[in-house]
């Protein structure tokens, strides 16, 4: 039998090495704490960068234009390398209709080296917001002919419309109706631009086009009766109208027989959009006055 005193060695050994896997053990268990917060940080952020793109979308389509350019350029300013944010706020100030600073905002994004030419077209649009023809044309000049949006070739007709190239104008306005699913738009401004030049016929059927793809397009009925009233048409179409729209195209229509020096008739028509509104008419009201007085 081996003496106690013999046996604290083997003693001491063992606590050695309890003590050595014990701390082992428990840097083990920090490691694992470590990764395990790094991945939670890791979450954390993916959820952060999901709740942020989610925000930004919202932002740019129902929040309120100025709270949205609130809100991108403060995080534009936390995050300045992030161009999908600086897109936002030059987007954000264009539906606020601060065209000046939306021309800044993306003169901005189209110098990051991540611009695209959707950004460029995007540029071109603030420009002509502005009412800055030369430098839009310029910019859509550069963008390689290939490619082909519906924006793309919208801006194009109407910066040739500025530029009173007519064939040029024809042709982009042809392209950018084939190229969306909802042409009334891009139909409308086309015929306002063959109203300016004088083509009333082709103004009135391109203005019909665009009221059978869009029957609540108020603005082509409108232009449809001045074109109709500049040849002298002085009846209402067929087309869905309700009552206050039939009595402010009646009063359109009675302004452009005047306008044709056919007065007696204006007075009638003006006449006709009174009796039809269903309130007070005060327009009408006053035109007709101001004839009758005349």
């Amino acid at each position: 039998m081996r003496h106690p005193s013999q046996r604290q060695p083997m003693t001491r050994i063992r606590s050695r090495s309890a003590i050595f896997l014990s701390l082992s053990a428990l840097a083990a268990l920090a490691g694992c704490a470590d990764r395990g917060d790094q991945e939670v940080d890791r979450a954390f952020q993916a959820v952060n960068v999901i709740e942020e793109s989610n925000l930004s979308d919202i932002m740019l389509t129902v929040g309120d234009p100025n709270e949205a350019v609130a809100y991108f350029a403060r995080t534009t300013r936390e995050n300045p390398e992030k161009i999908d944010l600086k897109r936002g706020l030059a987007s954000s100030l264009v539906r606020a209709k601060r065209n000046e600073e939306a021309v800044s905002a993306w003169r901005e994004v189209v110098a990051h080296p991540q611009a695209t030419n959707e950004d460029r077209v995007d540029f071109a649009d603030a420009l002509i917001r502005t009412g800055n023809w030369e430098e839009a044309d310029s910019v859509l000049d550069a963008i390689p002919p290939t490619f082909e949006t519906y924006k793309r070739y919208r801006l194009e007709a109407m910066v040739a419309d500025s530029n009173r190239e007519w064939q040029k104008a024809d042709s982009f306005y042809e392209i950018a109706a084939g190229l969306t699913t909802k042409p009334s738009g891009v139909m409308n401004n086309w015929g306002y631009s063959k109203l300016t030049r004088g083509d009333f016929a082709d103004a009135e059927v391109l203005f019909a086009e665009a009221i059978q793809q869009d029957p609540t397009l108020f603005t082509a009925k409108n232009n449809m009766i001045l074109a109709r009233g500049a040849q002298r048409k002085y009846s209402l179409p067929v087309m869905q109208m309700s009552q206050t729209e039939r009595a402010q195209l009646l009063h359109t229509l009675g302004l452009a027989a005047v306008k044709q020096g056919d007065v007696e008739t204006g007075k009638a028509l003006l006449r006709e959009a009174i009796e039809t509104h269903p309130q007070h008419f005060e327009e009408a009201v006053r035109s007709l006055r101001a004839l009758e007085s005349a």
